[in-house]
């Protein structure tokens, strides 16, 4: 199929699926997609494919209701029908102290720092769905980008998004998950999902053996013995044990345990890998290694499984130029990374990773809107832009700055700033504006009111760990 024809089927389907104010939505996304910098929401309007006033993308965004299911679905319609499926998911804060007056505000932990260097900012949580469809680059494309709830937690609401969009899939995933999904309760609630689950462990976590066979006696033992992370004393004999030569971490030992599990969840076993770098006369590199679960049906090769698992980094880590170093730190939480510090040392620039692109260059966090329905309605509208750019990627000429090299595989900021050549070619399905005069305003007497300040939410988490099992 002709990719510029696609393209435009694309974005007409996507037209529809805005229902009201859809003309001024669509042209503030084509205004996002070639607007580089804004300092504020009204900064949109002057771009020339939006023809309508400054205060329309306020409206717009007020009135517009993105149906996300339909989205969903438009955007499974172009996963390509292959063995194996990469799902990768996470969370990310948007950032609100200064909005007293906005509802279900939460608090959340921002990756930057807070007000005042805090690691926790009020705001709220967004979780993310995403397909990986590259083994290596920046491109994940979201297919389900929705706001944690004051009454819902991270991984309610990662389950939630799994069982939306596993039944629309032409095969089964393999879903890849961060430390904070590696529990027991992450594990319990995906049970009857059908997708296959990668998740990273936290180094001290204690986990069990299947139970010895029944004796007759008493009550049957549900655990076996204790296998903890940290202490190589209780590590049973390994399943399977390979070395390789990576070309980007030098050699890596791999090794694998099955029948283990959480003990909260006895009845869903797990297999266990443990990933080292090794130096030249076969010792671990550091004390901290990588530590990864599988559970699922069907296990891809040891050799390959732990390489999935660097696929995730798409949604939000680092660029493949510094796994070497970031897998001598995986073991310490993500958020805690000095990201500039890291890449200055290592003289290598992050590539921008999904949320990074999301607030930076598709400023999802620069308006201030009022309430939480127009959060949504302005949030669902990213993971569209970005599949727009990803259907677009084979058609663009390289348009870079001055200060830019020439790319061969371009990635989704690149493909953004030659989109001007791509909308002069495609029709917008968007309608010309009609003048309706202008609003008579405030009525001269009419008493104001002051908005209502609500107060932040304080939620409990779904999961607490047993002593054994704290974080160090």
């Amino acid at each position: 199929m002709d990719v510029f024809a696609q393209l435009i089927e694309f974005r007409q389907a996507t037209y529809q699926c805005l229902c009201r104010a859809k003309d001024a939505t669509f042209e503030l996304m084509d205004a996002i997609l070639l607007t580089r910098n804004a300092y504020s929401l009204a900064d949109l309007s002057m771009c020339p494919v939006f023809r309508r006033q400054w205060s329309s993308i306020y409206e717009a965004i007020q009135d517009t209701r993105p149906q996300r299911h339909k989205l969903m679905r438009l955007y499974t319609k172009e996963i390509p029908k292959q063995e194996r499926i990469i799902l990768a998911g996470d969370h990310t804060a948007w950032s609100r102290p200064d909005a007293p007056t906005l509802r279900e505000r939460t608090y959340e932990h921002y990756a930057q720092g807070g007000r005042g260097g805090r690691p926790v900012t009020p705001g709220y949580g967004y979780s993310t769905i995403a397909w990986i469809p590259e083994t290596e680059g920046s491109w994940a494309l979201p297919l389900r980008h929705e706001r944690i709830t004051s009454w819902e937690n991270p991984i309610d609401k990662a389950v939630w998004q799994l069982q939306q969009v596993c039944p629309h899939l032409p095969s089964r995933p393999i879903t890849l998950w961060d430390i904070e999904y590696g529990c027991a309760p992450f594990v319990i609630k995906t049970a009857n999902i059908k997708a296959d689950k990668l998740m990273r462990l936290r180094s001290n976590l204690c986990l069990w053996g299947e139970p010895p066979k029944y004796s007759g006696r008493g009550k049957p033992r549900v655990h076996g013995e204790k296998f903890k992370l940290n202490d190589t004393s209780t590590w049973s004999e390994t399943t399977q044990t390979i070395e390789q030569e990576d070309a980007k971490l030098g050699r890596v030992r791999i090794q694998l345990w099955t029948g283990k599990h959480f003990r909260l969840s006895p009845d869903h076993p797990m297999s266990i890998i443990l990933v080292e770098r090794l130096l030249e006369d076969g010792y671990p590199r550091v004390n901290k290694p990588m530590w990864l679960a599988f559970v699922g049906e069907e296990m891809p090769p040891l050799s390959e499984l732990w390489k999935l698992y660097l696929r995730r980094f798409a949604v939000d880590a680092l660029s493949p130029k510094i796994l070497p170093a970031l897998v001598l730190l995986i073991c310490v939480p993500r958020r805690v990374l000095v990201v500039i510090g890291l890449a200055k040392f290592l003289r290598v620039r992050p590539r921008n990773h999904w949320y990074r692109f999301l607030k930076q260059r598709l400023h999802w966090t620069l308006p201030k809107l009022a309430t939480p329905q127009q959060c949504d309605r302005w949030s669902d509208l990213m993971p569209l832009m970005t599949w727009e750019l990803w259907l677009a990627r084979d058609i663009v000429n390289d348009n870079p700055l001055p200060w830019q090299k020439q790319m061969t595989q371009f990635t989704p900021g690149r493909v953004a700033q030659a989109m001007p050549g791509i909308l002069l070619r495609v029709s917008t399905p968007a309608k010309s504006p009609k003048p309706r005069g202008k609003s008579p305003g405030w009525k001269t007497g009419q008493p104001r009111q002051r908005r209502i300040r609500y107060p932040i939410v304080k939620k409990r988490t779904s999961y607490s760990p047993k002593p054994e099992q704290k974080p160090a």
